[in-house]
């Protein structure tokens, strides 16, 4: 106990307040270093998860605004190269659902929307695409922009594309785009009849007779035979 006493009566004493009031500056500064460090790691990591966001969110409405340039031409595109499209929209879409924005389920219902009455509109003679892909693009890039904002115009559109909506006129709809469809897959796979004209060519020329000059090696060989 006389260790601890004489401790106490130190720092009670005159010389021990100049390195009291050193040992608490120094530990101000460590904790104020420390809060400060922490503070601006913190503001680091945030900016760069901002980033990576908006990169991803970039690059998903970019997707869907090449898959809108394509959905436009849908009717003449190869079904090789429909099936690609579809895997690009797919991958686009899913981008959109998981990115952390508030709304971002919305805008991917929207976009989907769009897009499907874009291929519809493909197949309808002189229906003028461009303005709608315009309208679509700068849809998407405002939401890029003011997500809180435009989520509210795309939630209203679905609202009233849903209020829209009937049973016969869908029925109706979707019996055009199967019709559609088909129509499109017929225009692509090859004619049987094509290949039953070819076949009788390529027989004909296999039967030919021989050749002028296989006749008359036969003529002098029966010639120096009858000598």
């Amino acid at each position: 106990m006389q260790w601890w006493n004489e401790f106490v009566a130190w720092i009670l004493s005159d010389g021990a307040r100049p390195w009291l009031f050193t040992a608490a500056v120094l530990f101000a500064a460590v904790v104020a270093a420390g809060l400060l460090s922490a503070w601006i790691a913190r503001r680091a990591v945030r900016g760069l998860i901002r980033q990576r966001d908006r990169e991803l969110r970039d690059a998903a409405v970019a997707a869907l605004i090449d898959a809108a340039t394509e959905a436009s031409v849908w009717n003449s595109l190869t079904p090789q190269e429909q099936v690609l499209s579809d895997r690009a929209v797919g991958q686009a879409d899913l981008q959109v659902r998981l990115l952390p924005v508030r709304g971002a389920d919305v805008a991917a219902d929207w976009a989907s929307h769009q897009l499907h009455e874009l291929k519809r509109a493909s197949a309808t003679f002189g229906y003028q695409l461009d303005p709608a892909v315009v309208e679509f693009r700068d849809r998407l890039l405002e939401w890029q922009r003011h997500p809180s904002r435009t989520r509210r115009d795309f939630r209203n559109d679905l609202d009233r594309w849903r209020a829209q909506r009937s049973e016969p006129e869908q029925a109706v709809i979707a019996e055009q785009d199967s019709w559609v469809a088909e129509q499109h897959h017929e225009r692509y796979v090859p004619s049987p009849l094509i290949d039953q004209a070819t076949e009788p060519q390529t027989t004909a020329d296999a039967d030919t007779g021989p050749t002028p000059v296989a006749s008359e090696a036969a003529d002098e060989t029966a010639a120096e035979t009858r000598r």
